[in-house]
């Protein structure tokens, strides 16, 4: 039988008591602090501490290494509880002797669980941000007190990873852009972000990762004007045109000697009639009017190319490829599309007649529509991986050009062809197969 606990041992048990009760509080803290800063808005932080919040400016100072600040919440967290745990079996051994163990096991699990886990970490991801800039000063004296027992511990852990074949990066975890966009698609498919706002929004995180060729008017299909044609003719093509510039050519469309607007022309127009009448038009000089043709690769990145064109005040580059051969012909309207959607004004062709849908749910699509045209006018997910337009993607799926009247199937999607001219598959009808 277990001997009855001395009066001595009261103030013992008493004081070991209030010890639990205050490791079980720095245990909540630690836990609540590591949710907190691991979770909080580094945006709302970076706001806050450009206003000069000294609590936000030390949690983003915490974040930045997230390594260090890990390993230290998680050193004191573990000492703390394992403390806990050691003075709580001290005390029910005491008091119920070799059962006490068992006890203890049990009682300290459920107070770490509710009240050390749990409970301050559901209350630190609903004030994430609060809970980040507050916490933030007590976990910058924990991480500067533990940073020589937890450098120890980083070395020790990456030279055993290392055994193992596995290399530790020291990069920042979370590459910004898939962290932006991650969080874009996940709002939308919660239904906080609208469609048209996503594809915006994404439109602009990708100009990046995007090149020229991918938003060209390739070659085929770019409007050019002879220069050595007589200037009445120059002037009629030019104003029967429906675009603003026009690149002219000399001796050969792929020899691009300006790019004419028909601004700067009607103003040379107006001069040489108000100096000599309308015959004057028959000796104006195209070539004086013409601007300079600017030249870019085909894998400049729009990124690039959209701060070249502000940069230079130009609208339209010649595309070319690692020959110098033109390849087509790129403007800032075409790198906006890709983040605002289509812009058209009074002398484009609508998108409702690039896009017919039929009544059995397909539709017809021109050949040299872009596959991501496509997949923001019907939602849908074709791949963009392999081909920049729909015949592109038909031609890398079969290897070969298709006969009129083929049809594939591709990533859940019917594709026929309906229209080849030559080598060409000018119209195409596509029907969504499945869901997802």
């Amino acid at each position: 039988m277990d001997a009855p606990i001395s009066s001595t041992s009261l103030p013992f048990l008493a004081g070991a008591a209030l010890a639990i009760l205050f490791l079980l509080i720095c245990s909540a803290i630690f836990s609540g602090s590591e949710t907190a800063l691991t979770t909080a808005n580094r945006g709302k932080l970076h706001k806050r501490a450009e206003r000069g919040d000294r609590g936000a400016q030390r949690a983003l100072r915490l974040t930045d290494d997230k390594e260090r600040l890990i390993g230290a919440i998680l050193l004191g967290n573990n000492l703390v509880n394992i403390m806990a745990a050691s003075l709580a079996t001290m005390i029910f051994t005491i008091v119920l002797g070799e059962g006490g163990v068992a006890v203890a096991t049990l009682l300290m699990t459920a107070l770490v669980l509710i009240f050390s886990e749990v409970l301050p970490k559901t209350y630190a991801i609903t004030n994430a941000d609060t809970v980040a800039r507050r916490a933030s000063g007590f976990m910058t004296l924990i991480v500067r007190i533990a940073a020589p027992v937890v450098t120890v511990v980083q070395l020790l852990v990456r030279g055993i990873l290392r055994l193992f074949g596995v290399q530790a990066a020291d990069a920042h975890p979370f590459a910004a852009h898939e962290e932006i966009a991650g969080a874009i698609s996940l709002h939308h498919f919660e239904g906080t972000v609208e469609t048209a706002d996503r594809d915006r929004l994404l439109g602009a995180l990708d100009l990046a990762q995007r090149s020229i060729e991918e938003v060209m008017t390739h070659r085929r299909d770019v409007e050019m004007i002879d220069i050595d044609r007589p200037p009445t003719e120059i002037i009629t093509a030019a104003l029967a045109s429906g675009y603003s510039r026009i690149p002219l050519w000399r001796r050969s469309p792929e020899d691009i000697v300006g790019i004419l607007h028909t601004r700067d022309l009607a103003r040379a127009m107006h001069a040489a009639v108000q100096a000599g009448g309308a015959s004057a038009l028959e000796t104006l000089d195209i070539a004086a009017i013409a601007m300079k043709p600017s030249f870019v690769p085909e894998v400049t990145g729009l990124d690039d190319q959209l701060h070249a064109f502000m940069k230079n005040k130009t609208h339209l580059a010649i595309v070319i490829d690692e020959y110098g051969a033109m390849r087509g012909l790129v403007t800032l309207e075409d790198i906006l599309e890709e983040i605002v959607g289509d812009i058209t004004d009074e002398h484009d062709t609508p998108v409702e007649a690039a896009v017919k849908a039929a009544p059995d749910g397909s539709v017809a699509v021109r050949g040299g529509m872009s596959i991501r045209e496509v997949n923001r006018a019907m939602g849908w997910d074709l791949p963009e991986e392999d081909a920049v337009t729909m015949a592109g993607l038909v031609i890398d799926f079969a290897r070969r050009i298709p006969d009129q009247g083929e049809t594939f199937e591709i990533h859940g999607h019917a594709i026929e062809v309906l229209e080849r001219d030559q080598t060409r598959l000018t119209q195409l009808r596509v029907r969504k197969l499945r869901e997802g």
